[in-house]
C-alpha cells in the first residue's frame, strides 16, 4: 500500500492547489463585495478538505482501473480486427456511462417539472443516451478508417445551427445543456481513453489528431436529437401539468443521518455500474480473457466510486449553500456588474479545479510529444469558459434570444475549424466537452435558474436553461485561437530567419 498511499498524498496537495481559485473567489466576494462571511464558514473549510480528498481518490482509481482496461481493450479489439466488434463496444460505453449520469438525470427532471410534463424526464435521459451511444461508434469508425475529424464537426454544427433556427425556443437552452452534462469526470476520461488506445494500435494513426474527438461528438449529437424532440413535442398539445406532481410530492420525502449517506454512495456505485458491466461483459465473454490484474482494477474502481462519493459530498458541504447564496445576494444589488463578475471569476476557477480538464490535459500533453502544455491547456480553457457564462448572463439579462447567441457561436466555431491547424481541432472540440462536469454544471445551472427567476419577465424554461452550452462553446474558440496564433508566429519566425 505504500505506493498507493504516496500517490494519494500527491493527488492530494495537487487537488488542494487546484481548488485554490475558487477559495480565492468565494472569500472575495463574501469579504469585499457582500462585506460578510457566512454562518457555515467551518462546514465550506470541510467540505472543501472532502473534495479534494475526493478528487485525489478518483484520479488515482482511474490510473488503475478504467484508463488501462479501456486502452487494453482497444488494443485488443484493434488487434483482433473485428469492426462490428469495436462498433459495438463503443455504442455499449456510451450508452452505460450517460444513461445514468447524475449532472443529466438532475437536469432532465428539472426540465420535465419546469415544463410541467410537457418533456418526459426519462425519455430525454434515453435519447442522450442512445445519441452518445451511436455517436462513440461513429467515433470508432472515423479513428479506425482515420477520416479527418474536422470535416465531422462542421457537416454536424452546420446541422446543429440549422436545426436550432427552426427548433422552439422553450427547448433550445435544454437541448444544448443535454449535450454539456453528457460528458462527466467518469464519461470523459473512459471515452478518451478509448478513442486515444484505438488511435495508438492502428498504424498510421496519431494518437493526438486521431486520438481524441470522441468526446466532441458525444456532446454535439444529443444538441441535434434533443431539439427534434422538442419540435415534435412542443408542437402537440399541452399535456395535464399534473403529472409532475407525483415527482414533486417524492422529492420532498427527505431521509435523515446514515440512510442519507448510504443512499448517496449507492447513487455512485449505480453510475459508475453500466461502465463495469460493460467492460466485464467485452472483456470476459467477447474476448473471453480474464483481467490483467483484477485486484489492483477492483481496487482501482472502488476508489473511483468512494473519489465521486467524497467529491459530490464536499460539494454540497462546502460550495453549494455559500454559492447559491451569494447569487441571490448580488443580484439584489444595484446593477449586474457584479453578476457578471461573480460569473466569469466562478466560471474560471471552478474550471481549473475540474477534475476531466485535468486528466485530459495529463493526456494531450503526452499525446503532443511537446507541442502542448497541460497547464496551458487548462488556463485557456478556463478563459473560455469563464467569458462564456458572463456572456449567457448577459443573454439573461439582457433577455435576448438564444438561437441568435448560440447560432453566432457555433458559425464561429466552424469558421476557426476552418482555419485552425489540424492538430488542434480534435483537442479543442473534446475540451469544449470536459468542461461541464460535476463542479461547473450544478453551480453554472443554479446560477441560469436563479437569474431567470430573479429578473422580472423571464421565463425560466427558456432562458433559464443554456449557460452550459456556452460554458462549452467558448473554451473551442480560445484554444483554437491559441493554436491558430502560434502557428503565425511560427510561420513569422521561419520567415525572419
Amino acid at each position: 500500500m505504500g505506493p498507493y498511499l504516496k500517490d494519494f498524498m500527491h493527488a492530494f496537495v495537487h487537488a488542494l492547489k487546484n481548488l485554490l481559485p475558487i477559495i480565492i473567489v468565494v472569500v472575495f466576494f463574501q469579504s469585499v463585495i457582500l462585506q460578510q462571511m457566512p454562518d457555515n464558514s467551518l462546514s465550506m473549510a470541510i467540505g472543501l478538505l472532502i473534495v479534494a480528498v475526493g478528487v485525489a481518490l478518483f484520479l488515482q482509481g482511474l490510473e488503475l482501473s478504467i484508463f488501462p482496461v479501456g486502452k487494453s481493450l482497444s488494443n485488443q479489439f484493434a488487434k483482433r480486427g473485428s469492426i462490428p466488434i469495436l462498433l459495438s463496444f463503443g455504442f455499449a460505453l456510451g450508452f452505460s456511462a450517460v444513461v445514468a449520469e447524475p449532472a443529466l438525470i438532475a437536469v432532465a427532471e428539472q426540465a420535465q417539472q419546469i415544463s410541467e410534463g410537457r418533456i418526459d424526464a426519462l425519455t430525454l435521459r434515453l435519447l442522450v443516451a442512445v445519441s452518445v451511444g451511436l455517436v462513440v461508434a461513429l467515433g470508432v469508425f472515423r479513428t479506425i478508417f482515420g477520416y479527418p475529424l474536422h470535416w465531422f464537426m462542421i457537416i454536424g454544427y452546420i446541422c446543429v445551427v440549422v436545426i436550432t433556427y427552426f427548433a422552439p425556443e422553450e427547448i433550445v437552452g435544454l437541448a444544448y445543456d443535454s449535450g454539456g452534462v453528457t460528458t462527466n469526470i467518469v464519461t470523459v476520461p473512459l471515452i478518451a481513453a478509448l478513442g486515444i488506445g484505438l488511435a495508438a494500435s492502428i498504424r498510421g494513426r496519431n494518437p493526438l489528431t486521431d486520438g481524441f474527438g470522441l468526446v466532441a461528438l458525444a456532446v454535439m449529437v444529443p444538441m441535434i436529437s434533443v431539439q427534434l424532440y422538442g419540435i415534435l413535442v412542443f408542437s402537440g398539445a399541452e399535456p395535464d401539468p399534473a403529472a409532475v406532481t407525483s415527482l414533486a410530492s417524492d422529492s420532498a420525502q427527505k431521509l435523515s443521518g446514515p440512510l442519507i449517506m448510504l443512499l448517496e454512495l449507492a447513487e455512485m456505485l449505480r453510475d459508475v455500474l453500466p461502465i463495469i458491466i460493460t467492460i466485464l461483459f467485452f472483456q470476459y465473454l467477447v474476448m473471453r480473457r480474464p483481467l490483467s490484474n483484477p485486484r489492483a482494477i477492483l481496487f482501482g474502481f472502488a476508489l473511483v466510486i468512494f473519489g465521486l462519493y467524497a467529491f459530490v459530498v464536499g460539494l454540497k458541504m462546502g460550495l453549494f449553500p455559500i454559492g447559491s447564496s451569494m447569487a441571490e445576494q448580488l443580484i439584489n444589488l444595484d446593477g449586474y456588474w457584479y453578476v457578471y463578475l461573480f460569473a466569469f471569476l466562478i466560471g474560471f476557477a471552478t474550471t481549473m479545479a475540474e477534475p476531466a480538464l485535468i486528466a485530459v490535459g495529463k493526456q494531450a500533453e503526452q499525446a503532443a510529444s511537446g507541442r502542448l502544455n497541460g497547464n496551458t491547456i487548462r488556463i485557456l480553457v478556463a478563459i473560455g469558459v469563464a467569458l462564456g457564462i458572463t456572456i449567457g448572463v448577459h443573454r439573461i439579462i439582457d433577455g435576448g434570444s438564444m438561437h441568435y447567441y448560440i447560432m453566432g457561436g457555433y458559425t464561429l466555431v466552424i469558421i476557426l475549424t476552418i482555419l485552425a491547424p489540424r492538430y488542434i481541432v480534435a483537442l479543442a472540440y473534446d475540451l469544449g466537452g470536459v468542461t461541464t462536469s460535476e463542479v461547473t454544471v450544478p453551480l453554472v445551472t443554479a446560477l441560469g435558474i436563479g437569474l431567470a427567476t430573479a429578473i422580472e419577465g423571464r421565463n425560466v424554461l427558456i432562458d433559464g436553461f443554456g449557460l452550459i452550452a456556452f460554458a462549452s462553446i467558448f473554451p473551442i474558440v480560445t484554444v483554437m485561437l491559441y493554436a491558430i496564433a502560434m502557428q503565425a508566429v511560427s510561420s513569422w519566425k521561419k520567415v525572419e530567419t
